[in-house]
């Protein structure tokens, strides 16, 4: 075998090796590589908390009296022990109680503000018959809040992770709390390193 075609096999080899293969696999599909919090969780724990949330008791009380109940989203801390974006848990839940029919939810602070800037813009730039007006927004009764903890129980390469969810629904006005809700998520996990 000559030189040279040695060495192109062995580029070949070498970028076999190196290659990156991707699978397409379904967006609901679990798959757990490193045991920290990932899309499987944060799906799982905002289809149950809004199912136990519009079973909860406080719904039927605007049921009772004909309204939606109108909820605008609070602050959702991260305490855990891992960086996690708690946005695509809310926009789960949200999508989920605002397809249910049975809740509205309004913009939260920040979007409000770039909406605010966008009719101030309008009343400036656009025609009179398309602008939108300031001062009709809808007031939220309720504000969601919550916070995402975790607790690790390690030794060597095996661990025990727990995450609890808690969220709360507050009235507005009255700040009285309508709704508490968690969900628990325990993992064990096995790895040849000794960090976690």
């Amino acid at each position: 075998m000559s030189r040279m075609l040695k060495s192109v096999l062995a580029a070949a080899l070498l970028t076999t090796g190196c290659a990156t293969k991707v699978t397409r696999v379904s967006h609901d599909s679990t798959i757990d590589l490193t045991g920290k919090w990932n899309d499987t969780d944060s799906r799982l724990t905002a289809e149950e908390m809004v199912k136990d949330c519009l079973n909860g008791s406080w719904y039927n009380k605007f049921a009772a009296n004909k309204t939606t109940p109108t909820v605008v989203v609070g602050e959702i801390r991260n305490k855990s022990h891992e960086h996690i974006s708690t946005e695509t848990f809310i926009n789960d839940m949200q999508r989920a109680l605002i397809n249910s029919g049975k809740v509205d939810f309004v913009a939260n602070k920040t979007e409000r503000g770039q909406i605010r800037d966008e009719k101030s813009d309008q009343a400036s730039n656009a025609s009179v018959q398309t602008r939108q007006s300031a001062g009709e927004e809808s007031g939220a009764q309720l504000m969601m809040i919550g916070e995402l903890n975790s607790i690790v129980d390690q030794e060597g390469g095996k661990a025990v992770v727990f995450y609890q969810v808690n969220l709360e629904l507050v009235e507005i006005e009255s700040h009285k709390k309508l709704w508490i809700g968690d969900k628990k998520i325990k993992k064990f996990v096995e790895r040849s390193e000794t960090k976690f």
